[in-house]
């Protein structure tokens, strides 16, 4: 299953971050299967994030599933999440038994 997460890069307390579409079994900083965009928290508003929607709308169309910090960048950034990702979202959000 292919998953859209952040690959964490930066030094101490000044993280930076690549949106990448990986293999849900990589660890957090290996194998990419393509690169997305970036995510800078410590930039100024405005320009703290820059992502290829077109290119992240086609691996969700080939059911690529979002972390939740990713579905919430994203739809910060102006695109959409499909049904089944939110689907998926709100269950991985509910509490535990």
């Amino acid at each position: 299953m292919v998953v859209l997460r952040l690959k964490k890069f930066g030094r101490a307390h000044h993280p930076f971050y690549r949106l990448a579409a990986m293999d849900k079994r990589a660890p957090r900083d290996g194998a990419v299967i393509e690169e997305l965009g970036w995510y800078d928290p410590g930039a100024p508003e405005g320009k703290q994030w820059k992502f290829d929607m077109d290119r992240v709308q086609h691996w969700f169309s080939k059911g690529a599933q979002p972390s939740l910090t990713v579905a919430n960048l994203v739809k910060k950034a102006g695109g959409t999440i499909p049904a089944a990702a939110v689907k998926a979202l709100n269950a991985q959000r509910k509490p535990k038994p």
